[in-house]
């Protein structure tokens, strides 16, 4: 199985990538829904989340407060890695299985949609890496003015992430996102025509 990594940090459009790719029928292992799996009432994680950043991070109804554990999770370096050595081992666990399984269907080209593709053991599983980048300032209003999310939270998680610079280096390929949707649209499917005739799967939609 062709497996397309896609990574981009947050605001930067990955996700509309990854919305377009499905479209054209390519099945999307998508980390971020699978982050937000793994800390659902009655997962292990979200039981050591508590116990480490304390049980402010729950609501009164037992589910995760995102906005508090992120207040807290990314206010230093020492925070950020807790959190990290919580969440990303079962991420991964749970990705590798669905790639598997999407494997073993026969599936001949997938996309894997993960925002710390570059940041993790693994990205040596991919086949190529596509890296969607966008301004910081556009980033951060995006996301401020789209998800209502504080300016400072934002650039923290910037600032947590890879820079755009390192992305750059890494990538087989970038789409540049300071357009509007259209424009990046007309960049995947010209990408994905690519990537199709590199894999052997040119013609196939």
């Amino acid at each position: 199985m062709y497996l397309i990594g896609l990574t981009g940090g947050i605001g930067s459009g990955k996700s509309t990538v990854a919305e377009r790719l499905a479209e054209h029928g390519l099945p999307v292992v998508d980390a971020d829904a699978v982050a937000r799996e793994v800390v659902e009432p009655g997962e292990p994680a979200l039981d050591e989340l508590a116990e480490r950043f304390g049980p402010g991070v729950l609501t009164p109804e037992g589910a995760l407060d995102r906005p508090a554990l992120a207040e807290l999770a990314f206010a230093d370096d020492t925070e950020r890695a807790a959190l990290d050595a919580i969440m990303h081992p079962r991420i991964t666990e749970r990705v590798t299985a669905r790639l598997q399984a999407l494997a073993d269907a026969g599936e001949e080209m997938a996309v894997l949609d993960h925002p710390l593709l570059l940041e993790i053991p693994g990205r040596e599983r991919v086949d190529t890496i596509v890296v969607v980048i966008a301004p910081e300032e556009v980033r951060v209003r995006r996301l401020v003015g789209q998800r209502g999310l504080p300016e400072h939270d934002v650039r923290a998680r910037i600032r947590a992430q890879t820079d755009d610079a390192s992305r750059r280096a890494a990538a087989d390929h970038v789409l540049e996102n300071d357009g509007d949707r259209a424009a990046l649209f007309s960049q995947t499917d010209r990408l994905l025509a690519d990537l199709r005739r590199a894999a052997g799967l040119a013609g196939q939609e």
